[in-house]
Parts: C-alpha cells; structure tokens; sequence
C-alpha cells in the first residue's frame, strides 16, 4: 500500500498492510533553508514532497491556516527590528503591543512581550477581536492536494480554542491563570468574543479543500490540566470535532507534551486523531500505557517517536531499538500511526529518517 492508503485506511477503521509512517519535516525543512541547504520556497515547492518520497515519509502536516484576517474600526501595524518582530494593535480602548524574537540557534521564535499583560488590557482585547472578519484563502490548500499524489493527505489548521490562543500566544500561562481567578467574568467575556471570531474563520477551514483538518493546541498537562479543559476548552472542541465530522473529515490535534493529565479526557472528546503523542523516556507516559485508552476511545493515537531521537543525542543502537519496541505495540491494534513527536528537528539525520521507512518494512507488518 501506498503512504496515502495506509493514513486513509487506517483513519477509516480498517486495517492496513502495515503500521502508517508519517512525519512532520516543517520544522527541519526551515532550519535547511535558513542555512542555504535548501532554497527559498522550498517547503511550498514539488521538490518538498519529492523530498518527502526520497525519505521515505508519509505528508500529512503544514502550519497553514486557509484564511486571512480582516481589521476593522482598528489600526494594526507590524514592523521588524533585528531579530524581533513586533505587531502594535491601536483601539479605542488603547493599545496592545507585542514582540516574538527569533533566535539563530534554534532556528525558532518566541514571545518576549505578550500582546495582553493586564486586565486592564482585556477591553483592548474584546474590541480588537470583535473587529476581526475573515475571507477563504484556499490557493495553498489547492497545491498541496495537486503536488501529495500517494504520498499522503492534506492539512490545515482552524484556530486554537481560545483559551489555547491565550495561554500560548497572546497572554502566556501566568497571565492567564491571573485572570482566570481574579477576574472571571471579564476573563470569560474575553473567551465569549474570541470564539464568536474563531467560529467565523473555523468554519472557513472546514469549507477548505484539505481532507484533514487540526485545533492546533499545542497541549502540554503540565501546563493545562483538567480543570481548565473542562472549564474552557472541551465545549470548543466537542463542537468543532462534530462539525468537521459532519462535513465528512477527519478531525486532529495536537498534543506534544506531558500526556497523563490530559490524554483520557482529549481521548474522549471526538477527535479522529490525537496527534504528536510523546512517549517516554521524553514523555511522560509508555506506549504500552496508552493502550487501556483506546478501549473507551475512538480516536486514533499518532506519534511515536521523539523528536530528540532523530539527533545524534541518541545512538543508532537506541533508536532502532525504540521504533521497533514502538512498532511491536503499533502492529498490536490498528489504531496507531507511527509518527514524529512532535518534529524532526534542525539537527536530525538524514539517514535516520529514511532508516524509519526500514523498520516500518521489517517491523511494520500487524500481528492480527
């Protein structure tokens, strides 16, 4: 079977050929670029899922959200110093300012002032994101469904739940649990307009041409428990997993990190997959201490294999030890697809990518 039938197979609740491998190289792929290894534009080029064929690694994943973002009665300006680059919100009710630096070393970014600081700026916040419209912005969505072929399926994502867009974009996790005790209700009127926004731009994702459709959460247990999913995200999710469901999709998210605060409860929401799951000695929960949850769930667990283990950290004599120990529980029950927990990152080996492609071959094959 192809790439592409294994994912769809096994999305369907049938059984494959073989475990399903598939990887998130996004990551990786910017890393090579900002080195000159790979050219500009390579990542929305052919040539990246031909890159995709020659490492032998199913395509599923691409930070694309299928919309843009309309101001009004509001002015936005966004500019760039250096390394930092800063995006200013002026409204009636003041202004919102933050700043994400990039750092060389990591070949990545993060917020060192958060658009929300206060409460005081939480009337800011309701203003802007009453203000927001959106229109469909499907081009990308199109040339990945031309240039996959069998190599896989189609991705985009709809907007966080909007306590998620708080915690790890806007706000940070102090000020948002600040204001969660000290200032309910305004905290919860904040949460009431970023979802009468988010619902606009999530149902154009729905409406978008991928098969394949994430809430990109960014779930970590030791960040987010139970009692805040409860409280403020669960009801976003169940929504939006039964709409994409009705419109005949399948539904994902994104959880790379501590798991056993929150793995049950997100297993029992709807999603189709629960996706990037990171298995110890990285995280904090066994495969074989995942299985128990597929007996009450529906879901499909995708992950598998740490991102670190990719590096020369670990030892090819580890590595293959821990796919194929991983592959041994996967080929047990066909509700796994082998996956990178969460991205192969700028240091990864080539070799070891395409080695996961061997032992799929050799260890892949289900034991039912």
């Amino acid at each position: 079977m192809t790439p592409r039938e294994r994912m769809l197979t096994i999305l369907q609740g049938k059984q494959p050929d073989k475990v399903p491998w598939a990887g998130d190289l996004d990551y990786w792929a910017n890393s090579l670029i900002k080195r000159g290894i790979k050219p500009e534009g390579f990542i929305a080029s052919d040539a990246y899922l031909d890159w995709h064929r020659s490492l032998g690694v199913g395509y599923y994943l691409q930070g694309y959200f299928p919309f843009k973002e309309i101001y009004h009665d509001c002015e936005v300006i966004q500019w760039t110093e250096g390394n930092c680059r800063y995006r200013k919100i002026i409204t009636p009710y003041g202004e919102l300012k933050e700043c994400w630096e990039y750092m060389e070393t990591t070949f990545s970014e993060a917020p060192v002032e958060h658009l929300m600081k206060s409460e005081d700026d939480i009337p800011a916040m309701i203003y802007f994101y009453d203000h927001i419209s959106y229109e469909p912005d499907y081009t990308f969505a199109e040339t990945r469904n031309r240039q996959i072929g069998d190599q896989g399926a189609s991705l985009c994502y709809l907007p966080k739940s909007p306590f998620m867009q708080l915690v790890a974009l806007d706000a940070g996790i102090m000020t948002v649990t600040i204001l969660a005790y000290s200032a309910p209700e305004r905290f919860e009127e904040l949460l009431a307009s970023m979802k009468r926004s988010f619902d606009q731009a999530a149902q154009i994702a729905v409406n978008s041409p991928a098969e394949l459709l994430m809430i990109p959460e960014n779930l970590s247990s030791e960040m987010v428990g139970e009692m805040f999913f409860e409280k403020y995200m669960k009801d976003y999710q169940v929504e939006w997993t039964t709409k994409i469901r009705e419109a005949g999709k399948y539904s994902f998210i994104h959880i790379d990190g501590t798991l056993k605060g929150l793995l049950k409860q997100e297993s029992l929401v709807g999603f189709s997959v629960l996706e990037a799951l990171t298995p110890s000695p990285v995280g904090d929960m066994s495969i074989h201490e995942m299985i128990p949850m597929l007996e009450e769930s529906k879901s499909i667990f995708w992950g598998g294999i740490p991102g670190v283990y990719f590096t020369s950290h670990v030892s090819d004599e580890e590595f293959d030890r821990h796919v194929i120990e991983v592959l041994e529980v996967m080929r047990s029950i066909p509700r796994f697809v082998l996956g990178v927990a969460d991205q192969v990152p700028p240091d990864g080996l080539e070799y070891r990518v395409k080695r996961v492609k061997e032992l799929v071959e050799q260890y892949g094959s289900y034991s039912m």
